[in-house]
């Protein structure tokens, strides 16, 4: 099996680049994870639920400087 593995590994690096690309592609997608488009979204959708949150007083905003000073004396740096 490690041969088979081998010799598509080689075949598929002396492809060009763009014959590569699209491998690549069908591989990932092969693997059902979610595509970028779906990330995107759910970001989106989160930056939309947090700027809600903000808007309606639910989130409690902490300055900066303040999260940083905190992070220092609480890791010493």
């Amino acid at each position: 099996m490690a041969a088979v593995k081998d010799r598509v590994t080689e075949d598929a690096l002396s492809l060009p680049a763009d014959a590569r690309l699209r491998l690549v592609d069908k591989l990932l997608t092969s693997l059902n994870l979610p595509i970028q488009e779906d990330v995107d979204r759910a970001w989106a959708e989160e930056a939309e639920r947090r700027v809600s949150q903000i808007e309606s007083g639910e989130a409690k905003l902490i300055p900066g400087e303040e999260v940083f000073s905190r992070l220092r004396q609480k890791y010493g740096r």
